[in-house]
């Protein structure tokens, strides 16, 4: 059964009455920065490149601020560019961005249909613009036939070596495949390779209402729309039965601050893996197994005080390590702006558990 009462989540919008200052071609960029940091909104005016190149200046005055490349300062540097970029404001109005030169978003008649004239932070723009190609053009997954259409704000994947590696160890599978449960869903990466290799049925939770409004789009008139059921909910949701199967591509990298939604296919908090493993023995039939798509990029950056995983097996008295395969990450593009120092040292990893 469809859910069809579900909101979808969206960039909250601004009533474009509010106050703000204004950003156009000949205002001073350092007198603007410093209303940012004094909390003022700006509005940018006249063309859509002007909102980049206030963007450009800001990432440069940040830059100055939190120089280092260590995981710490580009983390602090997000931070605070997340909170002054988000202060600068473009109106809505007619479902299009109201400046020359704009992008089309598609995304602004179909998560507003009811607003007509509002303001929304220019990185929100930026996030639905690039949201909308993806969206459009589709994307390819190594291992799947056909492209993904990724919703706004679901989580897809942009590397692959953790997929690849469940898609490796599914072709050596030999339990049985009438059934699995897809903890966080997502864009339906996970489920679409259990189909693909035999599995009868994937029963797929989210919590993000975007990530169940897009697959049931998506899936819509498809034989997956037959094969995969999806439930909004916490975790494993309305699914009670016992399955052979588990699979969780959770979050790799512990929350430092409250989550808002769409961070929480990112960075998880300190319930998630608890809960997650308490709800996991329920469901899962005497010989079935838990398969768990994580990285070591918590320990390589020191962000993470201990692996959940280990910590579960270590001290949980539930389950046992069948396997744990791992793979070296590819190194990063020598086009990327954002340095990776530890990336060399990155494992993504595929934890197979049994019940003990």
């Amino acid at each position: 059964m469809i859910q069809t009462d579900i909101k979808a989540n969206r960039p909250e919008s601004i009533d474009s009455e509010i106050e703000t200052g204004y950003f156009a071609q000949n205002t001073d960029i350092k007198d603007t920065i410093e209303e940012l940091r004094e909390g003022k909104h700006i509005l940018i005016e006249k063309i859509y490149s002007n909102g980049l190149d206030l963007l450009n200046e800001l990432q440069s005055y940040l830059k100055n601020i939190y120089p280092t490349d260590s995981f710490q300062d580009q983390r602090a540097f997000r931070s605070e560019y997340r909170k002054l970029s988000n202060l600068i404001l473009i109106r809505v109005k007619g479902n299009k961005l109201a400046v020359k030169k704009a992008p089309s978003i598609g995304w602004l008649e179909k998560l507003y249909p009811e607003t007509d004239d509002f303001l929304l932070p220019f990185p929100q723009i930026q996030g639905l613009n690039s949201a909308w190609q993806w969206y459009s053009n589709g994307i390819l997954i190594p291992g799947l036939r056909n492209k993904i259409h990724p919703y706004y704000g679901v989580y897809f994947p942009t590397r692959f070596e953790h997929i690849q590696l469940f898609d490796h160890w599914l072709k050596h599978y030999e339990g049985a495949k009438k059934s699995a449960i897809d903890v966080g869903i997502g864009s339906g990466v996970l489920s679409f390779l259990l189909m693909k290799h035999g599995f009868q049925k994937s029963f797929g939770t989210d919590i993000n209402p975007n990530a169940i409004i897009g697959l049931n789009e998506s899936m819509e008139g498809t034989k997956f729309s037959r094969k995969i059921e999806i439930d909004y909910g916490y975790l494993f949701g309305k699914w009670e039965k016992q399955t052979e199967l588990i699979v969780f591509n959770p979050p790799w990298l512990p929350a430092s601050h409250n989550l808002d939604r769409l961070d929480e296919a990112i960075y998880y908090n300190d319930q998630l893996f608890p809960d997650f493993f308490e709800e996991a023995q329920k469901r899962l039939l005497p010989e079935g197994k838990i398969v768990l798509l994580f990285s070591n990029l918590g320990q390589i950056t020191n962000v993470a005080k201990e692996h959940p995983i280990e910590k579960e097996l270590l001290n949980g008295n539930r389950f046992k390590l069948e396997q744990c395969l791992k793979k070296p990450v590819k190194a990063a593009s020598e086009k990327t702006t954002r340095k990776a120092p530890w990336r060399s040292e990155e494992k993504v990893e595929l934890w197979v558990l049994k019940q003990k």
